[in-house]
């Protein structure tokens, strides 16, 4: 049998430094290759520069979905930072949905040999991935295996520091690389001047709109009419609550009514790292 590992980074594989904690190189690769069962022939790629997860983007994903895809019916360990994880666990799962695959993704609070998380958390990824586990995109964690479509994580510190939110299943998207857009994640709060608004999306091709509880903002007219002349203009704007859970439900409050006569999609129970892979992709 054979075992791909995609080593981008990330705390599991760092030791100090003299300004923190950074990448070592071979750290990763020899506590996986120490772990596998006899028998496992074990492919490795490994990221040049190693990467802090805060360095990760769309470019790394293609460079993963391009690995993943030149080893086809090869399960895949991904090896990857924690405070990005939930970006790129969103972003494989949409952009593989329909190729079964098995792709496990494993990160750590505390580096590999510092009587943490790391070990635990690398031998569950090498059991779901040759084990019999179901396909898609998995996160190893914490002692749990997860779905990565709908991760958040919920704490900076603590070992059990992610969670997994319930999402809709993927359809196979109209792209599967991640081609070069201009998106990003905004948040409505109160006393928001349209102008930084209408500002922030004119330098965008689409956004994810973070809007309040079930799906409600403030009764602005000039806040709305900046929204409906961008969705008028062409540019996506995706909407998703503020609450980690609950998703939107248009229409229970008269105060959803403006947004939603805007034109902007619902994203429903998606997270917002899930909507903005869904407009990278869709």
């Amino acid at each position: 049998m054979r075992l791909l590992l995609i080593h981008t980074g990330g705390t599991i594989g760092m030791t100090p430094g003299p300004s923190g904690l950074a990448p070592m190189d071979g750290l990763v690769e020899a506590a996986l290759s120490e772990r596998l069962p006899a028998g496992i022939a074990l492919s490795t790629h490994i990221f040049a520069p190693l990467l802090d997860s805060s360095d990760v983007g769309p470019a790394h994903w293609n460079e993963m979905l391009a690995v993943i895809r030149a080893h086809p019916d090869v399960p895949v360990i991904v090896t990857h930072g924690t405070d990005t994880m939930a970006y790129t666990g969103a972003a494989l799962s949409q952009a593989l949905a329909g190729e079964a695959r098995r792709v496990i993704l494993c990160g750590s609070m505390i580096p590999l040999g510092g009587d943490g998380d790391a070990e635990g958390n690398l031998a569950l990824a090498i059991e779901a991935a040759l084990g019999p586990a179901e396909g898609g995109v998995w996160l190893a964690f914490a002692g749990r295996l997860m779905p990565a479509a709908g991760l958040v994580k919920r704490d900076s510190h603590a070992a059990d520091a992610f969670r997994s939110l319930p999402q809709a299943k993927s359809q196979s998207p109209l792209r599967r690389f991640f081609a070069p857009r201009r998106l990003a994640v905004l948040t409505l709060t109160p006393g928001l001047p349209a102008a930084f608004l209408r500002s922030a999306l004119s330098t965008l091709d689409g956004a994810v709109l973070r809007v309040f509880g079930s799906g409600t903002m403030m009764d602005d007219r000039e806040l709305l009419d900046v929204l409906t002349g961008a969705v008028r203009a062409g540019q996506r704007i995706r909407a998703v609550s503020q609450c980690e859970t609950g998703g939107l439900e248009p229409g229970v409050y008269q105060a959803s009514a403006g947004l939603w006569s805007t034109g902007i999609e619902n994203g429903g129970n998606e997270t917002p790292e899930a909507a903005l892979i869904h407009l990278w992709l869709n």
